[in-house]
């Protein structure tokens, strides 16, 4: 693989703002996208878990109200997110079969399934709406997002738990690559803050239950981190070669220099404690970009703010850095953001294109007390990341053992 893959627009809603820019302040700033859930079904059900990162702006205040009708909140957020990035890269002029969309989710539309479920149940057959399939599949964000643009090389959806988003723009990169499209428009959404998957995520151990603190509740790499919390929204990123990039003459934020997908075949929830798979696929995104370990400048965990994801995690990643881990400046932007499942490797593949671009790793918000059997070099203020070139990867990692690493590597033309 020899042709340059370039990062030439983006987009976001997140917990921490309504578009790329606004979440990227937010994220500098240090603020938290986490809050209290004002819904009744939180008391009716009487939920374990009360707070969450809700999108900082609804997609349905962006979108026109015919379209967003028609749309999960899964795909209102990916065509939201999709729509900001492809203006920003300048609204390219390329054919419709040379423009395609490698798009994730790790959920899909389960507002849509459980609403007609519930429909069912009270109202009859008669009254579930005819959209309703159309609505809950996985692929429909990845659909809206192609028809919207018309989008005709391909569009393919990527369902692979938390690490989704990031094999989606690594799907992307590898498609450039290939020749099938000259440019991809790559990203993950996620709309699950509903009473079954908070419920679901509480019993299986899984999310923080700091109902009296949910600011502080995401809070990776600190001693008595006690769990995830649950976020939504989406990101997107508007990838072509280099030389069409150039000869349109489009702004260029940073390079996608390479990824690596693997799979752990170790446990359905649980990740490899070895780190057997993530190692494999850092390698594989680094031979990609032809670089060695030294290279690297800067790291976006998928830190989690579990009690076992976040070690496990450090142990992969002193196995492949050795020593020099502990020098590179690290960032867990979930402690912000919350976790946003199948979108949340897209938004953190943003960010690092952002921190390489601009030379800033971004701070890793509510670190009090760091574990010392993580000692990582997190900061609770921005890094900066020096004046030479840079070299950073952005981690995720999902239920099921699935391992997405992209690494990301400074423009300088």
């Amino acid at each position: 693989m020899s042709k340059k893959i370039v990062v030439t627009g983006i987009g976001a809603s997140s917990p921490i703002g309504g578009t790329a820019a606004d979440s990227w302040q937010a994220l500098l700033a240090g603020e938290s996208g986490v809050r209290k859930l004002d819904y009744d079904w939180v008391e009716k059900y009487e939920l374990a878990v009360t707070f969450a990162g809700q999108a900082r702006v609804k997609p349905e205040e962006v979108l026109e109200r015919p379209v967003a009708k028609r749309l999960d909140p899964s795909s209102q957020f990916a065509l939201v997110a999709a729509m900001e990035a492809f203006a920003d890269a300048g609204s390219p002029d390329v054919a419709a079969e040379r423009l395609g969309v490698d798009w994730a989710t790790g959920i899909g539309g389960v507002w849509s399934l459980l609403d007609a479920w519930d429909t069912l149940r009270e109202k009859g057959a008669r009254r579930v709406m005819p959209l309703t399939v159309p609505m809950l599949m996985p692929n429909a964000p990845s659909a809206a997002v192609s028809m919207h643009f018309e989008a005709r090389a391909y569009a393919r959806t990527v369902a692979s738990a938390c690490a989704s988003s990031t094999e989606s723009i690594v799907s992307a990169y590898e498609h450039l690559q290939s020749g099938l499209a000259d440019v991809v428009i790559a990203g993950g959404s996620e709309a699950a803050i509903h009473p079954i998957t908070l419920t679901a995520f509480s019993s299986m151990q899984a999310l923080s239950k700091r109902n009296d603190s949910p600011e502080t509740a995401s809070r990776p790499y600190n001693a008595d981190r006690d769990g995830f919390v649950m976020g939504e929204g989406a990101a997107a990123l508007v990838l072509e070669t280099e030389e069409h990039a150039l000869a349109r003459g489009a702004k260029i934020y940073a390079e996608i220099a390479g990824g690596g997908v693997t799979a752990d075949s170790y446990h359905i929830t649980a990740n490899d404690p070895e780190g057997h798979g993530a190692i494999r696929a850092i390698k594989l995104a680094l031979e990609q970009a032809g670089a060695s370990v030294d290279e690297i400048t800067h790291i976006n965990a998928h830190a989690t703010s579990t009690p076992v994801g976040d070690p496990n995690e450090y142990t992969a990643l002193h196995k492949v850095f050795g020593d020099r881990v502990h020098e590179i400046p690290v960032s867990a932007t979930k402690a912000a953001t919350g976790h946003l499942l199948g979108g949340t490797g897209a938004l953190e593949a943003l960010f690092t294109v952002l921190a390489v671009k601009n030379r800033l790793a971004p701070p890793t918000i509510n670190l009090v007390n760091q574990d010392p059997e993580i000692p990582l070099l997190v900061s609770g203020e921005a890094q900066p990341l020096g004046d030479g070139p840079q070299l950073a990867i952005s981690n995720s990692f999902g239920f099921g053992g699935h391992n997405a690493v992209v690494a990301v590597r400074s423009y300088d033309a």
